[in-house]
This record gives structure tokens, C-alpha cells and sequence, in this order.
């Protein structure tokens, strides 16, 4: 039954071929109110069960759009909740494939119960199974809800994702503004991952699945590895403005997948493996350059609260499911506009307790500045990074020198303030400063970025750390 409709083709495209066993396939719906007839809800509008995804056991549920318009009801509901219910007992994933018509009206109260049931599946698995969600329709209204529960939202680019129509919005309509467009979601409110076709979206969740581990409980997420361990990346000393670039260079087989690519542009977050080990990166970013080496971006090296909250959700991702965290830091303060300030100090502590939170191992490597507490907060030794590396050009201290020396010497002459902003880099911002007083590790030359940090990661493999007793915490 399920090949036949939509929902089953979109699971039978994701997953290993002829891997796919349903479940539930007899339910129906129970309401009869106004005039509906069970018999014609099949399968009451979602598909699901279990398959593979290059042998690794995965939960899927696809609602077919066809039936009821893919509404959720009480027995859809059902079918869901249960899907987890068993992912949870085996430790796998599980992926929602979207295209509803949102609450079925006819049910009222039943399917507003079935939505908070839902919601209460997903908050269990949290942190114990990797959630996956797929966007190929409508995801609107309390339906959206489904996709924030979850670690990744993939929206395909005609999906719609929306709590209230653009045209419910207060001055605007969809010609004005589309807020449920696939491009508004993913570049301006961050609630979608990434963006592609539909052809292409199987491929996407296939690739993070494989980089993933099934669960809270695996150590990781391990492949064989081919590429040199000892590969040297001698161009990388050009790009400590587009990290992107960067982390692929250090990344096996240049790999680098990256989420959230235009939130939050400051920082760019994603995944790469090294020695066949995946690692989550957070890193800086100033620039971005397109396929034709054009750049497309620019901006301060700064934090802005898109962006550290972005990386904040990410760091806190990882840690739940033992990913280690790579961080290329090269920051010189805040955003400084009204818009940022509303903001940032909420968003730069959630950063900052995440990286002092999380357990897993921890590596950071200074490729260019470090300045004040936005290089405090980018996962420094003191904020508890288990290794720090800096590249011998870096800068670590409170601020550029020339400033720093313009407020000491205030009121000399230039001659004076050049000469002590020579002596405030030397004494203060120096990488050597700074290895001296502990902070820094290692001083490497750029090209030997890669073996570097394989080397760190190696170290810190089986790496464990307690922390007092809490329920949880409340930044």
C-alpha cells in the first residue's frame, strides 16, 4: 500500500532499496462527525515504520497529503507516538517526512490532545535520538511545532512553515513578505537547516545520518578513514575569514557539512570527520566567497546574537550525543547596532554556558584575533576548552593594541602612543603572551593545522568528566 501513494514513494526514495517494513497500516480514523467516514481515512493519513539507511536501522513517518489533506488526528497521532515509543527502546533515529494540512478540524479536542501527545515524544527522545524532520508541503500552525522539537529541520523549496499565515501577520501578505517561504525560514528566522530540492533532500538526510550516532548511548560517530592524517593545508592561512573554506581544507577528504548556512552568518556551524571521527565545528566568519571564488559577503569579525545562538543550540546538539567540538576562533567583539544590543548579552551567555557545560571533548584553535569576551566566550581555555592551539600569527589579549595604547596614553603624542602600542602587542597580545600564562597549548604553524587537531582529538578520545549533580540548568 504505501509505494503507491506519495508518503510511501518519499520513504521508499529515502531509504536502503526494498528496507522499508510499515507499520500500522490498518489504522483508520475514529470520528464519524460530520458525516466522515473511517473507511476513507487510510491509514489515517501517514505511513510509518522501519528501514535502513546504508544498513543502519532508522524510524520514518510520511503523512500523505492525499488522504485528509495528511491532517492530524487522534489515530495519526497514535501511529506516531508509538514509532517513537519503539525508537526509543532501540536507540534509533527517527524522521518525520511533513505535508499536512495541519489540525483536523472534524476531531477539535482529539487532535488538539493528539498534537500535545506528539509534542511530549518528541521532548522524551530529545537528547537520546537523533530527531530529523522534512518539509515537503504545509508544516503550519501547531504542525510547525513538530519540526522545533526536532535537531534538524530540512525544508524543500516551495515547503511552507508557519505558525500564522503571512496573511494572518499584522501590515503584511504574502506578496509583501512570504514568512513561510523555505528562504524566509532558513535565512532570517533560522528555523530551517537547510534548503534544497526534493530530489535532493533524501541524499541530505542520508548524509547526516551518516554522521550521526543512532544514539545517546554510542560513543560517537565512527568511519574508516583514507585521507592522509598528516595532510598538510599550507593554503589555509587565507582563509580565516571564510572558515567554511577553512574547515574543509582540515576536514578528511575535504568534507564539510554545513548547517544553517545563511542565519547567523558571523558563525558558521556544521559538521566535518577527522581520522573518521565526526566533529562538530563552530567558527567565526567575516566573509563568504560563492562556487566561482566571487565574494558574496562581508562584515566585521564580530558576534551578533543570530549567530551565537545559532552556535549555541548547535555546541548543546553535540553534547547530548558525545559529538567532540572544534572551534576556529578569530573574533574581535560584539555587533554594535540598537538591533544586536537588544539581544546579545542573552544570547553570547547562552554561548558562553554552552561551551562551559558541555563535556565532550573540546578543541579550540586561534587563527587570528582573540579579543575581550567575545574570545572568552568562542570556547577558551578558561571558559573549559580541553586544548587550546593558536597559529604563531594570532593575537590573544582585550583589544587591538593601537586602541588599547590610545586609552593608556591618553592625551600623548602619536609618537608616544605608536611606541606603546608596539610594546602593548609585544607584552599583551602576543601568542608567546599568551602560551606563557597558560592559555594557549600549542603554537603551530597554519599548514600544520590538520594533523594538529587529529592529534588533539586523538588524545582526548576516551576523554570523561563529572560534573555536581543537577537536575538541569536554567541559562
Amino acid at each position: 500500500m504505501s509505494n503507491s501513494s506519495l508518503a510511501g514513494k518519499r520513504i521508499d526514495s529515502l531509504l536502503d532499496e526494498n528496507s522499508f517494513v510499515e507499520i500500522g497500516a490498518g489504522v483508520s480514523a475514529r470520528s464519524t462527525d460530520f458525516n466522515m467516514e473511517p473507511k476513507e481515512a487510510v491509514a489515517d493519513g501517514v505511513v510509518t515504520g522501519y528501514g535502513l539507511i546504508d544498513g543502519r536501522l532508522v524510524y520514518v513517518y510520511s503523512q500523505d497529503p492525499a488522504v485528509l489533506g495528511g491532517s492530524v488526528g487522534e489515530m495519526h497521532a497514535k501511529k506516531i507516538v508509538n514509532l517513537y515509543n519503539l525508537a526509543l527502546k532501540v536507540g534509533a533515529p527517527v524522521i518525520g517526512l511533513i505535508d499536512s494540512a495541519g489540525l483536523r478540524l472534524n476531531e477539535a479536542t482529539d487532535a488538539l490532545s493528539a498534537f500535545g501527545r506528539i509534542y511530549k515524544a518528541q521532548t522524551i527522545a530529545s537528547g537520546v535520538i537523533p530527531q530529523i524532520t522534512a518539509i515537503f508541503g504545509k508544516c503550519g500552525g501547531g504542525l510547525s511545532l513538530f519540526a522545533g522539537l526536532t535537531d534538524f529541520t530540512i525544508m524543500e523549496g516551495k515547503a511552507k512553515l508557519f505558525v500564522n499565515s503571512p496573511n494572518a501577520l499584522s501590515g503584511n501578505y504574502e506578496e509583501k513578505n512570504d514568512t513561510s517561504s523555505a528562504a524566509f525560514q532558513a535565512d532570517e528566522a533560522g528555523n530551517a537547516d537547510l534548503v534544497s530540492s526534493e530530489d535532493e533532500i533524501y541524499g541530505e538526510i542520508r548524509s547526516l545520518i551518516s554522521l550521526l550516532p543512532s544514539n545517546n548511548d554510542e560513543f560517537g560517530a565512527d568511519s574508516e578513514c583514507t585521507d592522509d592524517l598528516n595532510r598538510a593545508v599550507n593554503d589555509i592561512s587565507g582563509c580565516t575569514g571564510d572558515t567554511a573554506i577553512a574547515l574543509s581544507m582540515i576536514a578528511d577528504d575535504n568534507s564539510y557539512f554545513e548547517m544553517k548556512q545563511n542565519y547567523g552568518k558571523e558563525i558558521t556551524t556544521g559538521f566535518i570527520r577527522l581520522n573518521g571521527q565526526t566533529v562538530g565545528c563552530v567558527a567565526n566568519r567575516s566573509e563568504s566567497y560563492d562556487d566561482e571564488n566571487n565574494k558574496v559577503w562581508e562584515s566585521d569579525p564580530v558576534l551578533t546574537a543570530d549567530a551565537v545562538s545559532k552556535a549555541a543550540d548547535f555546541v548543546n546538539f553535540c553534547d547530548s550525543f558525545d559529538i567532540p567540538v572544534l572551534t576556529l576562533t578569530n573574533v574581535d567583539g560584539f555587533a554594535a547596532d540598537i538591533e544586536s544590543e537588544k539581544k546579545i548579552a542573552a544570547s553570547a551567555s547562552k554561548l558562553a554556558f554552552a561551551f562551559a557545560n558541555a563535556t565532550v571533548a573540546k578543541v579550540n584553535v586561534i587563527i587570528g584575533k582573540a579579543f575581550g569576551t567575545s574570545g572568552i566566550v568562542m570556547n577558551s581555555k578558561p571558559l573549559g576548552a580541553d586544548f587550546t592551539i593558536a597559529w604563531s600569527s594570532a593575537k590573544i589579549g582585550m583589544m587591538d593594541a593601537k586602541l588599547a595604547a590610545k586609552v593608556i596614553y591618553d592625551g600623548k603624542g602619536t609618537d608616544e602612543i605608536d611606541a606603546g602600542a608596539k610594546k602593548y602587542e609585544e607584552l599583551q597580545n602576543s601568542v608567546d603572551s599568551a602560551a606563557r600564562r597558560g592559555y594557549v597549548d600549542q603554537v603551530i604553524e597554519a599548514g600544520d593545522t590538520r594533523k594538529y587537531v587529529i592529534g588533539a582529538f586523538e588524545m582526548l578520545y576516551t576523554k570523561r568528566e563529572d560534573r555536581p549533580f543537577k537536575k538541569h540548568g536554567t541559562v
